[in-house]
């Protein structure tokens, strides 16, 4: 009989069988003696399992047949005990039979540490009396033993018709295996679904289960190259090679995924190939349930340092051993892409399976510059067909891309074989005009440059950008790896070309069609994150690496100069927009004096935007959209006009008369109402918050008022407060907007000339989303009115209710203050970066009131695991900070707030 556990080794110091068997004898018909010598012999095998998961992580398949070993034995003799001990029938009739079956991934002898044991219980037909007894048996000794158990039973009919009807209870019987009972049961009911559920039913079945996949891949991010994984059910993971074999199980009837070689389903090398990912996958999936102590599929950032130690990774060439290890996890992912298609494609070639997608092709040509064309696939007529003419491996895609073909998946492994080739067509003019057409093509680039980069040959023919595939950005903020943001990226902005994001991004629609070169934008786009991971600034090791590779594909001077200026400052748009003051001149000026002409100013908005909304889903907000039209709104109009002074008066005189307009307000009325504010109010704020601040002032009747206003289009909440002027005022409604549940986005403080303070604050709920129910909204306004009438004593309050940010503790932040007075004619400007946690600005603000400095505007943004704060200061007369001793004493000051806060956290 053939060994059903060839990997697991030394199987009597897991559990010796005989042994355990003779004890149970002794106990005679007592279940809870049986039970209680189980127990022992269960902890003890799990310990043992345990110990050799330590010793050597790496043996994922054996640890995961290992403990299905284990379970076999157990449940082997609990059955035994029950039948022989508990219910003994010597002469059972023809209806009291019973099989028992794995099914699921104990059917493939596949479990995790913390796996549900899936059993199925066979009967001839109904169930009798006899069999019901033992059924139960076993159940309450397995749930006595704390085990989380699936379980069905049925006859052999309703075996058959369940199957018909249920493609998942389908799935799980063509899994399932003999564990114990009567053969010849199993037997005949493995026969009855061969024969009466999948004989004529495989095309039906294959295009369920990859519906299903399609459907599961949806749910998990459509992507492989996400930062926290689900090892299990991501695309990449078991679940798509689990795929694979029921497939093959289903159409070909192999028992083991070995034998798909021998029905021509893989090469022997392929089959390693699957062999090697579904080990690495299951030595990381044992690891995460045994490091968990619990059912733990993600690999989420804390797990992912824990395992990549575990597994022996080392640091190497400046990369860290998670990143290595994130790094060998996403090219397995890419690994069970690749034979994905080259299973699918064998198995449609020999049993005419469908495919998922079909594009309509009338009149297709049999051959296309030597490609074969089939069914809307290129494919190539020989083995060696790209070693003739390695150019062939640019063209393929190209090809592809100009026709809107897919790639044949037998023609994409050999494309893969070969790409090497491609290294030699660096140099090459015809090959870097191809690489162009499809980065630049009106069609679907990031569609083809994924195809060219799955195949190798993208990192080939752009080593530079080989030097990204793969590579984690390990931090909270980034969700895809570098070379999957970065495709990303190039499909959105094909799509802001082609008009389909206009609703999210409409300046930038407008702007695409008014550049001078499309091409420099595509190329920036595409070498903005180039240099990512090589140490140092990368913006400016990406310029460099502009310089070199934009003449080699086909570049002028002149756009070589553009797209290495753009990567320089990709970040440069973003920066000033999300943390400063952008009613203040000096911003706008310096901002102005990077960027020197519209051109760059149009290609310099495109770019951020799709660089933005390519970090991941929720990344791009109205709100951040809102502040990069208000930043290019003004500084292409400091490029056309002049200096922006120039208009100021005229501005703030149609702001007045806009405002007087919408409130029916006559010229006296309007002239007592803004001679209480300073110019700098009027530049600051929005038409809409300035007559929204004028209803809310006008009434005259209390000193202290709160108004809340959700914003639909950014996405944010305004709250105005409206008070008597006093030291610490921002401090409060930090800690009162903090203690609601709520986060400061923006903040800008105004102080009338007659005492009163105006702040207008743009909030949201913890992660970006709305903070907009009703309920919130009303305890948040009484939170700022206790707290600025003195009822709340903010600190205690805020120390009882820490909201600790686990996942936030995988990624060290260095707190920074960044003193710049310089940044501004009128403040001084201070930036805190620091680990993001509730209540940090609170902590900050109460710093500078400590410090006695005056906040007039604060900008806060969160990076993921980091928050950026900026703070625009004047001392309480209202003047700037001259004094290098107290700036000092400042940056003391911030950085021991922002340390304690951090500190508070992680004891919270």
């Amino acid at each position: 009989m053939a060994d059903t556990y060839p990997r697991v080794k030394t199987r009597r110091a897991i559990i010796d069988r005989r042994a355990v068997a003779d004890a149970l004898a002794m106990c005679m018909a007592d279940r809870a003696t049986a039970t209680e010598i189980l127990r022992r012999t269960y902890e003890d095998g799990v310990a043992e399992l345990n110990a050799r998961i330590d010793a050597d992580p790496g043996k994922g398949l054996a640890h995961a047949n290992s403990r299905s070993f284990l379970t076999d034995q157990l449940i082997r003799l609990i059955y035994d005990f029950a039948t022989q001990r508990l219910y003994p029938n010597s002469n059972p009739t023809a209806a009291e039979r019973l099989a028992v079956c794995a099914v699921g991934g104990y059917g493939r002898r596949e479990m995790a540490p913390f796996s549900d044991v899936d059993l199925l219980f066979l009967t001839p037909g109904k169930l009798t009396a006899w069999s019901e007894q033992i059924i139960e048996a076993i159940l309450y000794t397995l749930w006595d033993l704390g085990w989380k158990v699936g379980h069905a039973t049925r006859s052999l009919d309703e075996m058959v018709r369940l199957s018909r009807e249920d493609v998942t209870i389908r799935t799980a019987m063509l899994e399932a295996r003999y564990l114990w009972g009567d053969q010849y049961l199993y037997d005949s009911a493995a026969s009855k679904f061969t024969a009466e559920v999948t004989h004529g039913t495989e095309r039906d079945f294959i295009q369920q289960k990859l519906a299903e996949r399609d459907t599961r891949h949806e749910r998990m991010g459509d992507s492989r190259y996400v930062v926290e994984p689900n090892v299990k059910e991501a695309k990449g993971g078991l679940r798509d090679l689990h795929t694979l074999f029921w497939i093959g199980k289903y159409t070909y009837r192999v028992d083991r995924a070995a034998e798909l070689v021998d029905r021509g389903l893989f090469e022997p090398e392929e089959y390693r190939q699957f062999n090697r990912a579904e080990n690495f996958l299951w030595s990381v999936r044992t690891l995460l349930h045994r490091l968990s102590n619990r059912a733990e599929d993600r690999l989420t950032f804390d797990m992912q340092r824990e395992l990549a130690a575990r597994l022996g990774y080392q640091e190497r060439a400046g990369s860290a051993p998670v990143e290595r290890f994130m790094r060998h996890y996403f090219l397995i992912a890419k690994s069970v892409g690749d034979l994905t298609g080259l299973f699918l494609a064998h198995v449609e070639e020999q049993h005419a399976a469908a495919r998922l997608r079909l594009p309509s092709i009338t009149r297709a040509p049999r051959r296309l510059k030597g490609f074969t064309v089939r069914d809307g696939r290129l494919g190539i007529p020989t083995e060696n067909f790209f070693q003739e003419r390695p150019l062939r491996l640019m063209r393929l895609f190209a090809l592809a891309d100009q026709y809107g073909y897919e790639i044949h998946p037998l023609a994409m492994r050999q494309a893969r074989r070969d790409a090497q080739l491609a290294a030699d067509l660096q140099e090459d003019e015809k090959a870097n005009a191809l690489f162009m057409q499809v980065l630049t093509s009106p069609r679907d680039p990031a569609l083809v440059l994924r195809w060219m980069n799955e195949a190798g040959v993208f990192g080939r023919f752009m080593p530079d950008f080989g030097r990204v595939v793969a590579r984690m950005q390990y931090d909270m903020y980034h969700h895809y790896t570098v070379d999957e943001h970065t495709i990303r990226a190039i499909g959105l902005l094909s799509k802001i070309e082609k008009g389909e994001l206009a609703g999210d991004h409409p300046v930038a629609t407008s702007l695409i069609h008014k550049i001078a070169s499309r091409e420099v934008l595509y190329v920036a786009v595409l070498l903005h994150d180039i240099a990512k991971g090589r140490g140092g600034d990368h913006s400016e090791v990406g310029a460099e690496v502009a310089e070199q590779l934009c003449p080699r594909m086909g570049m002028t001077s002149a756009q070589t100069e553009t797209v290495a200026w753009l990567v320089r400052w990709h970040l440069l748009m973003s920066a000033t927009a999300f943390k400063r003051d952008l009613s203040d001149p000096k911003t706008i000026e310096d901002f102005v004096v990077r960027v020197q002409s519209p051109e760059r100013l149009k290609l310099l908005l495109i770019l951020t935007a799709v660089d933005i909304r390519a970090v991941g889903p929720g990344t791009w907000t109205p709100w951040k959209g809102q502040l990069l039209t208000t930043l290019f709104e003004a500084a292409e109009a400091r490029l056309r006009l002049g200096h922006q002074e120039h208009g100021r008066q005229n501005q703030i005189d149609a702001k007045q008369a806009a405002v007087a307009d919408d409130l029916g307000w006559d010229k006296a009325h309007m002239s007592r109402y803004a001679a209480r504010f300073s110019d700098s109010y009027w530049v600051a704020e929005p038409l809409a918050t300035l007559a929204a601040n004028a209803r809310q002032i006008d009434t005259g009747e209390r000193e202290l008022s709160v108004a809340t206003t959700v914003d639909p289009e950014t996405g944010l909440t305004h709250v105005t407060t409206y008070a008597s002027d006093h030291p610490g005022i921002f401090m409060r409604l930090a800690g009162a907007i903090s203690l609601s549940g709520a986060n400061i986005l923006d903040a800008r403080v105004h102080t009338t000339r007659d005492g009163m303070a105006l702040d207008n604050i743009g909030i949201t709920a913890p992660l970006g989303e709305p903070f907009n129910d009703p309920g919130q909204l009303t305890r948040l306004r009484q939170n700022i009115c206790d707290t600025l009438e003195g009822r709340i004593r903010l600190r205690e309050r805020l120390a009882k209710r820490p909201l600790a940010m686990t996942r936030a503790d995988s990624f060290p932040v260095q707190t920074r203050v960044l003193v710049q007075p310089n940044a501004s004619n009128r403040f001084t400007v201070v930036e805190v970066n620091a680990a993001d946690r509730p209540g940090l600005l609170y902590a900050l603000a109460r710093a500078l009131f400590d410090a006695k400095l005056t906040i007039r505007s604060a900008h806060i943004m969160t990076f993921g695991e980091r928050a950026v704060d900026t703070f625009y200061l004047t001392d309480l007369m209202g003047h700037k900070l001259d004094s290098v001793q107290r700036l000092r004493g400042l940056e003391r000051r911030l950085l021991n707030a922002a340390k304690v806060a951090e500190e508070e956290r992680k004891a919270a």
